[in-house]
């Protein structure tokens, strides 16, 4: 499930109109940014969190649940009275960029080598053996999207970014629906102006078909 990548306006254009030719007419884009950080998925079985577990190799990952359990701002029990029996949530933890530069001066200072970037700060902190380290790092998660589930469904992308919310889940506000190219285009070059104004790194943007229908029409 990895995502396909554009590197210029043209080609942006390009893959809206074969997604538009495919389906037939004018579709809504979920336009929002890439975290660059470390893929994470959370099972919650009848809103309480079961298991934490990273991508590894796209089939089987590292179960990280006892870290997990550290990160502030993920819910150990879901918001709500009709929780889903089952829910596998995806999304990214990530060092937030002002908390990875002190992060490094503190290594700097002790005689220790600084991580490279935030990327590798989240994941050896993600992977530490004692979740008490863990705990001591800042670390934070934006949820992106609902895999695995029962007793639910749902109709949008942006609709999914409703319900994690309700849930409390921590979700990304940088995302958008937008109904046209012209806007999707402004979403990239406003970001690409003023990436360094998020809290977290990020490496693009992503745009999805809201809609999930279409989404398993066009195929992935």
């Amino acid at each position: 499930m990895s995502l396909d990548n554009v590197f210029d306006e043209g080609e942006l254009r390009d893959w809206i109109a074969r997604v538009q030719k495919d389906v037939g007419g004018e579709v809504v884009f979920l336009t929002e940014l890439k975290i660059d950080g470390v893929a994470l998925n959370l099972v919650y079985e009848n809103g309480s969190l079961v298991r934490g577990a990273t991508r590894g190799d796209g089939r089987t990952g590292e179960d990280v649940t006892l870290n997990v359990r550290t990160i502030q701002g993920i819910p150990l029990e879901l918001h709500g009275d009709d929780l889903p029996q089952l829910v596998e949530i995806r999304g990214e933890v990530f060092f937030p960029v002002a908390a990875f530069e002190k992060l490094n001066e503190g290594l700097v200072e002790e005689g220790k080598s600084p991580f490279a970037n935030p990327r590798n700060a989240a994941a050896g902190s993600l992977r530490q053996k004692d979740p008490a380290k863990t705990a001591k790092r800042p670390l934070r998660m934006l949820v992106h999207g609902i895999g695995a589930r029962t007793g639910f469904d749902i109709t949008r992308q942006s609709e999914a970014y409703e319900l994690l919310a309700d849930w409390g889940l921590p979700t990304s506000p940088y995302a958008e629906v937008l109904d046209t190219m012209d806007e999707v285009q402004k979403f990239v070059a406003h970001y690409g102006e003023h990436r360094h104004s998020v809290t977290h790194e990020i490496d693009g943007v992503v745009v999805k078909v809201d809609e999930i229908a279409v989404q398993r029409a066009l195929g992935a």
